[in-house]
């Protein structure tokens, strides 16, 4: 689970930077998605730029436009069922939902559509989840299985090493 969330903070947060689109936080930081509504606090979120203004001093008060949650075994149910309605209802634009326990291993893309409803979104042939939320972020969904996932490389080849700054 940990090694997951570091992974995706990581480079979620490098991408975001580089492309100047807003902010990565991750737990433990809640999210009150509707007004007074239940404080969640998901694994990764992503806050756009238009919606810093959500940012508060202890939680973001409204939808993140991206939010991951990392399934344990205590959180199953409750990251397919509970949260699922609620990110939705509130209008989360993009929700993953990644299971990486041993023999479940999964990993569910959802998009928010005109109807305010999520739809999955299939992983292509050549295994990269290409995100609506984040333009021209995608993600290659092996890296997630890897024991030791190469963090930097992983970042480097989804923004090209000619886009790095030379500080990197």
């Amino acid at each position: 689970h940990q090694r997951v969330v570091e992974f995706l903070l990581f480079v979620l947060k490098g991408f975001v930077r580089i492309r100047a689109l807003g902010r990565v936080i991750g737990a433990p930081y809640a999210m009150r998605a509707v007004p007074g509504g239940n404080g969640r606090e998901p694994d990764v979120m992503f806050i756009a730029t238009a919606n810093l203004a959500r940012l508060g001093q202890k939680y973001v008060d409204g939808p993140a436009d991206l939010v991951v949650e990392v399934i344990s075994d205590d959180s199953v149910a409750r990251d397919r069922d509970d949260k699922f309605s609620e990110y939705q209802d509130a209008g989360v634009r993009e929700y993953w939902i990644i299971d990486p326990r041993p023999n479940r291993r999964r990993a569910d893309f959802y998009v928010l559509n005109e109807r305010g409803r999520f739809d999955p979104v299939p992983i292509p042939d050549d295994n990269r989840y290409r995100s609506t939320v984040l333009p021209g972020f995608w993600l290659d969904v092996e890296w997630l299985w890897q024991e030791d996932p190469k963090e930097l490389a992983a970042l480097t080849e989804i923004v090209g090493a000619e886009r790095l700054p030379a500080s990197q």
